[in-house]
């Protein structure tokens, strides 16, 4: 019985750990245990010797705060005061040194409980921007999943026979690949904020996934993109989702603006009329401030009369109201005295910029009040997520989709513009399927962390090279290997924050297929692959099969496919493709289970050839002869040969058709 206690306990610690709930014992990454806001996804912004304010959680006192980045610091920060607020909050009030060097930093906050480390905690600025250049993801649904698109140039789709049929190199995008791909881009191309307007990650309960989106905001925030984050209803209820990231509801100010970020729930689809009554306090306490709202389920939404959106000109919530109520999206509209005011309210603090997510796609509404203010209602399509309308869609008259993030340029004045897109209008309805810019669709990062370095493989579809900083975790010990980094850089600098190493580049990153590479050592390791079994077991003819396999290295792999023999050797293609690319079962970190999907064959006898490549060009292979027979004839047949070059397993068959299991089960959760 103790036995089994104690193998419990370390599993629950692996769990927390995995979580984000521990790390280093004098450390702690958890910012619920000791604060309200600032959160690693809702920063304090500053000036050079100007003050912020801590919103503090009872019992915990606060005896001193450190600022470092990469880059800068450690600066020490005054404590000027604190102060006893309503519902057990206690506020802090912290000044900046007068040199301090505009960036954005980690907090290192010393209290009673421990030391917490916040990323993302504060972002000081030289002088307050003039204009935000708000970079734009929503949806991201990052999961410990098998939730899979496919992608190739501006085709996509969530069925990857049909994009074979139409591109000779599918790509299996998963959602934390999307997400990171998406906040690496903005951040090198010069953005103020990134913005995620919901759906951060897939499962309100999933810890894991949660701790993945955790540490892509805790490294973008570290190359200096602050990220400013809210809830979706698929961060609902959100339990885990306020302990790791951020509060329910908030606002900050940046300068003369001011960003907003309400909570429309899980299925009830809009903000509460306590929520609307405390934004209401917040904007007449920032008279004379440029408000920017972000929710997650968007206000207008009138599929009937145009999906993507339109013009609504000189009508008034009050007067107008029947005629308005008509463009809401469902769930608004059922609530008409929370949807009324918050319209009124639109109007009546001059609110110019709205920001939603949720229906995985973008959409564009500019709402012009009887005094002529514009009053922008945007949507943004899903950047992780492969629940959408394809492209080509599914049927003629349906509006496609694809994998997007934006940037929304928003001045103190209130003018509104997005410099990388056209949005095309007739007759006051919005033409244009496509209103967002095509990453990650044509830009993705697959980045691999081990404790003997970090990989990076980038895939640059878009028209131009793409530079700009990145940091990525590392070793401490771990230097670039020239050899086979074929992408230029530059080392800006490297530090060690709490617990962990980081370096700082500046890259640039050119068009096609592209790596990074620093590690402790040069990679002379091959890859391991074995195949765990085929599902259905044994093919019939012209059925679409799948292949289980597990793929391990020890630096992290950069190419998997699988490759089909007839018997005289000869690949078999399918569509546009010979080449048939291995897919991970989920979004775990280290995780080495792959599927590999495979068409339906004529009958006769097959091999069937796994091969997977490091960053150094090391190859580990695995083969499987299968033959494809009818029902009757499968039962005359023998038992299927595997041989891998790697020699002996590194675990018995049983063992690993048993591990096997956990993908398949995850899949068919999914």
């Amino acid at each position: 019985m103790l036995r089994k206690v104690l193998s419990m306990l370390l599993a629950l610690t692996a769990v927390l750990a995995a979580a984000g709930y521990v790390s280093a014992e004098e450390y702690s990454y958890t910012y619920s245990d000791y604060l309200y806001q600032p959160a690693p996804v809702v920063p304090a912004f500053a000036l050079p010797g100007e003050s912020f304010e801590l919103y503090v959680k009872d019992g915990v006192t606060i005896s001193s705060i450190e600022a470092v980045s990469v880059l800068h610091g450690p600066y020490q920060l005054e404590i000027q005061g604190t102060s006893p607020g309503e519902d057990g909050i206690t506020t802090v009030k912290v000044k900046t040194p007068d040199d301090i060097v505009p960036d954005t930093y980690f907090l290192l906050i010393k209290t009673n409980k421990g030391t917490l480390v916040l990323p993302n905690g504060l972002k000081v600025f030289k002088e307050w921007p003039k204009e935000l250049r708000l970079a734009w993801t929503s949806d991201t649904h990052v999961t410990t999943g098998a939730k899979i698109g496919y992608v190739c140039g501006d085709y996509f789709q969530n069925n990857i026979y049909k994009l074979e049929k139409m591109c000779p190199n599918p790509i299996p995008l998963h959602s934390v690949v999307a997400t990171y791909s998406a906040y690496l881009y903005w951040g090198m191309k010069g953005a103020t904020l990134m913005i995620n307007t919901g759906d951060e990650v897939d499962t309100s309960g999933d810890m894991v996934g949660y701790k993945i989106m955790f540490d892509i905001t805790k490294d973008t925030s570290a190359a200096d993109l602050p990220v400013v984050g809210i809830k979706g209803n698929h961060d609902d209820p959100p339990t885990v989702y306020t302990q790791l990231l951020g509060p329910k509801y908030f606002y900050v100010t940046i300068g003369k603006f001011i960003i907003i970020g309400l909570d429309t729930g899980g299925d009830q689809g809009y903000p509460t009329m306590d929520q609307i009554e405390w934004m209401e306090k917040v904007l007449d306490e920032h008279k004379g401030y440029t408000p920017i709202i972000l929710y997650h389920h968007p206000y207008f939404f009138d599929p009937g009369w145009n999906y993507l959106g339109g013009i609504l000109k000189g009508l008034d919530p009050n007067a107008d109201w029947d005629q308005i109520k008509k463009h809401l999206r469902r769930s608004w509209s059922a609530q008409e005295e929370i949807s009324k005011r918050f319209l009124e309210d639109i109007v009546k603090y001059n609110v110019p910029l709205t920001m939603s997510g949720h229906i995985h796609h973008d959409m564009y509404w500019l709402y012009i009040d009887k005094d002529g203010n514009k009053h922008y209602f945007l949507t943004l399509t899903s950047t992780g997520a492969p629940d959408k309308e394809s492209n080509p869609p599914t049927h003629p008259e349906y509006s496609p989709t694809w994998y997007g993030s934006n940037l929304v340029v928003i001045k103190e004045d209130g003018t509104v513009e997005m410099p990388y897109v056209n949005v095309e209008i007739k007759d006051d309805k919005v033409q244009s399927d496509f209103m967002s810019v095509p990453v990650p669709q044509r830009f993705m990062a697959f980045r691999h962390i081990s404790k003997e370095g970090t990989a990076v493989k980038f895939i640059n579809e878009l028209d131009e090279s793409v530079s700009g900083p990145i940091v990525l975790p590392i070793p401490k010990d771990a230097k670039i290997d020239p050899k086979v980094t074929n992408i230029t850089y530059t080392i800006i600098g490297e530090r060690q924050i709490a617990d962990q190493y980081y370096i700082m580049l500046n890259v640039t990153i050119p068009q096609g297929v592209s790596q990074l590479v620093i590690d402790t050592a040069a990679d002379t390791e091959k890859p391991v692959v074995q195949i765990a079994y085929l599902q259905p077991s044994h093919p019939k003819p012209n059925a679409n099969f799948m292949a289980y396999f597990t793929a391990q290295d020890n630096l992290g792999i950069r190419d998997l496919y699988a490759v089909i023999y007839d018997e005289n050797g000869n690949p078999v293609k399918y569509g546009k493709v010979d080449k048939f690319p291995g897919e991970p079962s989920s979004g775990k970190p280290g995780d080495t289970f792959y599927i590999v999907q495979l068409p339906g064959l004529k009958e006769g006898k097959y091999k069937i050839e796994i091969v997977a490549e490091d960053f150094y060009g090391n190859k580990g292979t695995v083969t499987k002869e299968i033959t494809v027979a009818s029902t009757s004839k499968a039962a005359k047949t023998t038992t299927a040969k595997q041989t891998s070059s790697e020699g002996k397993s590194t675990c018995g068959p049983a063992a690993l058709v048993g591990l096997a299991v956990v993908p398949l089960l995850l899949r068919r959760r999914e």
